[in-house]
C-alpha cells in the first residue's frame, strides 16, 4: 500500500477517498466487523448531516477551535456537504430549524453509496483489524494474528473516547503520548446529566419535554429533551451541555411565550378551592411539566412567587453522565501537536482527523461536518507526502 487509514468512520472514509483520488493505493483498517457504525447509529432517528447556516454563526459553534478549523470548513462546509450527498445519489432537504437531512433520513443508503464509490476508486477495507500501537511500524491484531504495516503515509481517524461498543474507546491516546504527542484530557460532550429523582417521577420516564426554554447563565436555548431514569438527555440538553459541564446552573422557563405578569394573571383566575395541579394544567403545562414543578418547586409558592418560579424553575443536576455514554468527546490531540496540514509534529508522515482532535461542537450537523472537513483536509495533505511514515 501507499497509504494507510486507521478508522472507518466518516473522517477516515473521507481521508481515504481523497488519498485514492490522488492515485494512492489506500487501505482502511477498522477494528469492528464493519465501517461507519457510529454514523449508522446516529442516523437511526434521522441523519442530521449539516446545518444550513451562514458561515459566521456556523463557525462560532466550534468555540475556541473556530479559527483553527475555519480553513477546513470554509473549504468543505454546509453547502459542500450537501453537494457531496447529492453526488452520492442522496438528495437532501432542510428542516424548519435549518438542519439538513438526506431524504431517505437514515444513514445506510448514504453509506452504501459511499462504500461503492470507494471500492470503485480501489480502496481496500480490512475489518476486524484493531490497531494496538507501534512496533517497527503500525501493529495490528487481526483474524490472522499480529501484523505490522509500514505504509508511506498514514491517517489516524480513530474517533474520541465515547461509545466504545461502536469503536471509539480512546485507547490510542497513551500510544501517541508515548511518542511525544500532546493529548488534552478527554471530557464528555453532548451528554446527558444525572438527576436524583424522587419516586413519583418514575411514571414520566421516557417522556419528551417540549415547548420550554433552557436557561444557562445569560444563555436562553429553546429545545427538547427527555426525562429518563438517569436524568435529562436529548438535543436541548446537549446544546448547553458544555456550559453545564463547566459548572453553570440550569433552570427552565416552562412558559417561554408568556411574560411573568401574564402567568401571574392567569394563575389568579383560578377557581376557589381548585387544586394547583389543575391550575398548572390550565396554563398549558403537560403532566410531565406539572411533575417537574412538584419535583423542584417544593414547598410550592403561590401567586406571583409561583409565576416567577414557573418562569425560572431551578433544576439541580448531579453531574454529567459518564464519558462512554456521551455523543462525543472534548479533548484529544492538542492543536499544538499538529501542523496546519493536521500532520503530527512528533510523527512525520502521520496525520490525524475527526474526533481524535481537540475540538468540540454541539449536535445539529456541526459534529459530522467537522469530521468530514478535517478528514478531507488530512487526506489531501497526506496525499502530497512522498516520504515514508515514521512511527518510531
Amino acid at each position: 500500500m501507499d497509504a494507510l487509514v486507521i478508522g472507518g468512520g466518516p473522517a477516515g472514509l473521507m481521508a481515504a477517498e481523497e488519498l485514492a483520488r490522488a492515485g494512492r493505493r489506500t487501505v482502511i483498517c477498522e477494528a469492528k466487523p464493519s465501517v461507519g457504525r457510529k454514523l449508522l447509529m446516529a442516523g437511526k432517528s434521522g441523519l442530521n448531516i449539516t446545518k444550513d447556516e451562514a458561515p459566521e454563526p456556523f463557525l462560532a459553534r466550534y468555540a475556541e477551535a473556530a479559527d483553527w478549523l475555519a480553513p477546513m470548513i470554509d473549504s468543505f462546509g454546509p453547502r459542500e456537504v450537501q453537494d457531496w450527498c447529492r453526488a452520492l445519489g442522496q438528495p437532501v432537504f432542510t428542516g424548519s430549524s435549518g438542519r439538513v437531512f438526506p431524504q431517505a433520513m437514515k444513514a445506510s443508503p448514504l453509506l452504501r453509496a459511499w462504500l461503492a464509490r470507494l471500492a470503485g476508486l480501489g480502496v481496500e477495507i480490512r475489518t476486524r483489524w484493531r490497531w494496538e500501537g507501534f512496533g517497527a511500524g503500525f501493529r495490528f491484531a487481526t483474524p490472522e494474528g499480529g501484523i505490522e504495516l509500514a505504509p508511506q503515509v498514514a491517517v489516524l481517524a480513530l474517533g474520541g473516547a465515547s461509545w466504545s461498543r461502536l469503536g471509539s474507546d480512546g485507547a490510542w491516546a497513551p500510544w501517541l503520548a508515548s511518542k511525544g504527542v500532546e493529548i488534552a484530557p478527554f471530557r464528555p460532550a453532548n451528554m446527558g446529566f444525572r438527576i436524583d429523582w424522587t419516586p413519583h417521577m418514575a411514571r414520566h420516564f421516557g417522556t419528551p419535554v417540549k415547548g420550554v426554554a433552557l436557561l444557562v447563565g445569560e444563555r436562553r436555548e429553546r429545545g427538547e429533551f427527555v426525562l429518563s431514569e438517569r436524568g435529562l438527555e436529548g438535543g436541548g440538553i446537549y446544546a448547553v451541555s458544555r456550559a453545564l459541564r463547566e459548572g453553570a446552573g440550569l433552570a427552565l422557563d416552562l412558559l417561554p411565550d408568556l411574560s411573568e405578569e401574564e402567568v401571574a394573571a392567569r394563575l389568579a383566575r383560578g377557581k376557589p378551592g381548585e387544586s394547583l395541579a389543575n391550575r398548572l394544567r390550565k396554563l398549558g403545562l403537560s403532566p410531565a411539566l406539572v411533575a417537574l414543578v412538584q419535583e423542584f418547586a417544593r414547598p410550592l409558592p403561590a401567586g406571583a412567587a409561583l409565576a416567577c418560579r414557573l418562569k425560572e424553575l431551578p433544576v439541580p443536576l448531579a453531574g454529567p453522565r459518564p464519558l462512554d455514554e456521551a455523543i462525543s468527546t472534548a479533548g484529544g490531540i492538542a492543536r499544538a501537536a499538529l501542523t496546519e496540514d493536521l500532520e503530527l509534529r512528533a510523527l512525520p508522515g502521520v496525520f490525524a482527523c475527526g474526533e481524535m482532535l481537540d475540538w468540540e461542537a454541539p449536535t445539529g450537523g456541526y459534529l459530522l461536518t467537522g469530521c468530514l472537513a478535517t478528514g478531507r483536509h488530512a487526506g489531501r495533505a497526506a496525499a502530497r507526502v512522498t516520504g515514508p511514515a515514521r512511527p518510531r
